[in-house]
């Protein structure tokens, strides 16, 4: 036992030792970097966390300086701000209804005519004398058209005949000689003629007004 062969036989262990220790220093050189990594990762998770918090506080206190902007606004600035909000809400219907493939038509209002504008008018001078307002377009359509019954009922013309007294200047002498022309073309006519002779007399009427 104590040739050759046993000095080989005491040998292998301290290689086995010296590969196992080296193995060893392997691992703790591969694991050193690992936990550097995750120490580098945790710092900057942190912060990162930090970050998130302190933007849930900054909106969190934008939105309660918003609340506090809206109590103090006036009535006319929440009314502006409303009507803002409203618009941005029928953009957005109008979007989702486009994208829908729904069509949008307009509803024009019809505007009033000319004679439903001059009786308003009328109207307006008797029962809100305070509110009306002198209108030159609208007096010259109730002059030309006082005497048609069907442009200015009788209702109307009665409280046109109350109107007509206020009447001054160029107008109040246009107006009776016009009548006067109506009656000596209604007198040259045979005057059978309904409507004719309901003009003339509501002619009859607006020459004894204002002569």
């Amino acid at each position: 036992m104590c040739g050759p062969g046993a000095q080989l036989y005491f040998r292998m262990p301290k290689m086995n030792v010296e590969k196992k220790e080296k193995k060893a220093e392997k691992r703790k050189k591969v694991k050193q970097p690992v936990t550097q990594k995750e120490e580098l990762e945790l710092e900057t998770e942190q912060p990162k966390k930090k970050k998130k918090k302190q933007n849930l506080q900054a909106t969190k206190e934008e939105e309660e300086l918003i609340a506090e902007e809206e109590q103090e606004l006036t009535p006319e600035e929440r009314r502006k701000l409303e009507r803002k909000l409203k618009k941005e809400r029928k953009k957005k219907e109008k979007q989702l209804m486009r994208e829908a493939g729904i069509s949008i038509k307009k509803v024009v209002p019809q505007k009033p005519s000319g004679s439903e504008r001059a009786l308003a008018y009328l109207t307006s001078w008797s029962e809100n004398p305070e509110e009306w307002k002198f209108q030159k377009t609208r007096q010259t359509w109730l002059l030309l058209h006082m005497y048609d019954k069907e442009k200015v009922p009788d209702k109307y013309f009665t409280i046109l005949l109350d109107y007509l007294q206020g009447l001054q200047g160029g107008a109040r002498e246009k107006t009776v000689q016009k009548a006067e022309a109506f009656m000596k073309e209604f007198d040259s006519s045979d005057g059978e003629d309904p409507n004719l002779l309901e003009k003339c007399e509501r002619i009859r009427q607006v020459l004894q007004l204002l002569s």
